[in-house]
C-alpha cells in the first residue's frame, strides 16, 4: 500500500479525566461516527488522519488517546514531550471533571516544555445541555485566562468535532510559517511529510545511439 503524501504531520494528544468522552471524539473524528459505550483507555491509543490546513497544505495528524485514570498517569506523561498540539477535554455535565483542567494544564506543561505547544480547551459533551452543570462563560473564561481557545462538541451530533482539531492544526501550521515552531531532530511533535515533486515530471525514453549493429 503506497503511503499517502502529506506535506507534515503533527502528533496531538487529548487528556483530561477518564470517561470525558476523549476516546468518542476521536472516534468521530477519524472514523465520523459515535459510539455511545466506549471501553475505558488502557494506558495510550493512536490514531490518524489526514487533514488540509490550507490550500494544498495537507497535514497527517497522529492523535493519542490518553488515559484518564490516576494509574496510568505515568504513561501518559511520557507521551507528552513528543506532542506539538493539546486538547483538554472536560464534560460540561460533570463539575468535577471541569476543576481538575488546571491540574491537567500544569502537568502537560511541565512535560512539555520548553517545546511550544499549542493547546484548546473542549467542553465536550454538548447534546446534553439540560444535564449541564459548566456553564459556557465559565469555560470560556478558564481558557482566556489561561491564553487558550476554547470550544463546546459533541461527539453524537458532530458539532464542532471538526473544527476543534482544525483550530489546533492550523495554529500549529502557522507557528511553524512564522518559525515559533521548528522540526527538530530527535523530537516527534513536527515531522515533515511525503511532498509531491515541485514541477511535473515525464519519462522521456532515450533515443537509439547511432552506429554499431544491432
Amino acid at each position: 500500500m503506497v503511503e499517502p503524501i502529506f506535506d507534515f504531520q503533527f502528533r496531538l494528544i487529548l487528556i483530561g479525566d477518564s470517561t470525558v468522552g476523549k476516546s468518542s471524539l476521536l472516534k468521530y473524528f477519524t472514523e465520523g461516527k459515535f459510539t455511545d459505550e466506549c471501553d475505558p483507555t488502557v494506558g495510550v491509543d493512536f490514531y490518524a488522519r489526514l487533514i488540509e490546513v490550507k490550500q494544498g497544505v495537507r497535514v497527517k495528524l497522529q492523535l493519542w488517546d490518553t488515559a484518564g485514570q490516576e494509574r496510568f498517569r505515568s504513561i501518559t506523561r511520557s507521551y507528552y514531550r513528543n506532542s506539538v498540539g493539546a486538547l483538554i477535554v472536560f464534560d460540561i455535565t460533570n463539575r468535577r471533571s471541569f476543576e481538575n483542567l488546571a491540574g491537567w494544564l500544569h502537568e502537560s506543561r511541565a512535560h512539555i516544555e520548553p517545546q511550544k505547544v499549542v493547546y484548546v480547551v473542549v467542553g465536550h459533551k454538548a447534546d446534553r445541555d439540560d444535564e449541564r452543570q459548566v456553564t459556557t462563560r465559565e469555560g470560556r473564561m478558564f481558557a482566556e485566562m489561561n491564553g487558550l481557545k476554547y470550544v463546546e462538541t459533541s461527539a453524537k451530533t458532530g458539532q464542532n468535532v471538526e473544527e476543534a482539531f482544525l483550530m489546533v492544526a492550523r495554529e500549529v501550521h502557522a507557528l511553524l510559517e512564522q518559525g515559533k515552531i521548528r522540526v527538530e531532530e530527535g523530537w516527534d511533535g513536527v515531522k515533515t511529510g511525503f511532498t509531491r515533486p515541485a514541477q511535473p515530471f515525464h519519462v522521456i525514453e532515450g533515443e537509439k545511439e547511432s552506429g554499431g549493429c544491432c
